[in-house]
């Protein structure tokens, strides 16, 4: 029998249970019309709460776009932790001049995250070289908490890349020899912190990247993903004003780099100014701003 729809076919049910409808064939109808309405509020249910949960992740994205955003256009207002201007890099041979970077200008408020972003061989490396105190420019300015670093000597230089800068290397440059509270405590030796001191930050950089369990284990018994964490972990327990990353998820699968860039982010939610050079749109995204290279020179800035 083709039952009718809407209310109609309530009606019928009703009668069904009036028993208007005797008989076995009757219980059989109750029951099947019983299932077969129970299945189509489920699936209306479903489909309720899959739209609402939509809405509510729009809602949630287009919420951390507008904090962002204001974050950004806040941070205008605060003075730069870091400034280049017409910064430019050459590299000789005895015939030969390449050009890494030509007139770059930019800069990094206290408390941002931005991502450098650009094909191989743009210049992106070469950058963050100089801004880490690896390296000098050729030419131009370079402003590091208001101090003008081609006015530092060598040794001066080291000792304020001490206490304010913190790397994270694609390769994570851990030392085989040396345990994973070993590798943390590396940089507060060179930084000769107290004894209690550093034990007490130690604890604290494992415990935030989760890896106490794993700090009397060696590289060699890590996965990608913990090694980064434990290089990260390096990065932090010297209290640095800001971060220069390096790639941090180029040599970690997606899962593993996902937890990186979320390890990343809280950082940054805490204060930390972060600088990532990156090929990955996915993770550019976490930044605040993109400063985009192209052969040495900066050709846009998008605002995320």
């Amino acid at each position: 029998m083709q039952m009718p729809t809407g209310t109609g076919k309530t009606h019928v049910l009703a009668e069904i249970v009036n028993n208007r409808v005797s008989g076995g064939a009757g219980k059989v109808l109750v029951v099947a019309h019983r299932i077969e309405l129970v299945a189509q509020i489920r699936e209306t249910v479903d489909a309720f709460f899959a739209l609402a949960q939509q809405h509510v992740g729009n809602f949630a994205k287009a919420q951390d776009d507008k904090i962002r955003k204001t974050i950004y256009k806040q941070n205008k207002t605060i003075t730069a932790m870091l400034k280049v201007e017409n910064l430019q890099k050459s590299f000789f041979t005895e015939e030969i001049e390449t050009v890494a970077l030509n007139g770059v200008s930019f800069e990094v408020k206290e408390g941002e995250f931005v991502a450098i972003m650009g094909p191989s061989g743009c210049g992106k490396s070469t950058l963050l070289n100089i801004l880490g105190l690896l390296d000098r420019p050729t030419n131009g300015q370079y402003i590091l908490d208001g101090k003008d670093m081609s006015a530092l000597t060598e040794k001066e230089r080291n000792v304020f890349r001490r206490g304010m800068l913190g790397f994270v290397f694609q390769s994570f440059n851990l030392i085989d020899e040396l345990t994973v509270e070993e590798n943390i405590e590396l940089p507060l030796l060179y930084m000769k912190v107290p004894a209690a001191e550093r034990k007490r930050r130690i604890t604290d950089a494992m415990a935030r990247m989760a890896i106490t369990h794993r700090s009397k284990h060696f590289p060699s018994q890590l996965s990608g993903g913990q090694q980064q964490r434990v290089a990260i972990a390096r990065a932090v327990v010297m209290q640095p004003k800001i971060i220069l990353a390096d790639e941090p998820t180029g040599n970690l699968d997606s899962k593993n780099g996902l937890e990186v860039m979320g390890l990343l982010r809280e950082l940054h939610r805490e204060g930390t100014t972060i600088v990532m050079v990156t090929h990955s749109a996915r993770d550019a995204a976490y930044s605040d701003r993109i400063v985009n290279l192209f052969d040495g020179c900066v050709v846009d800035e998008v605002v995320m």
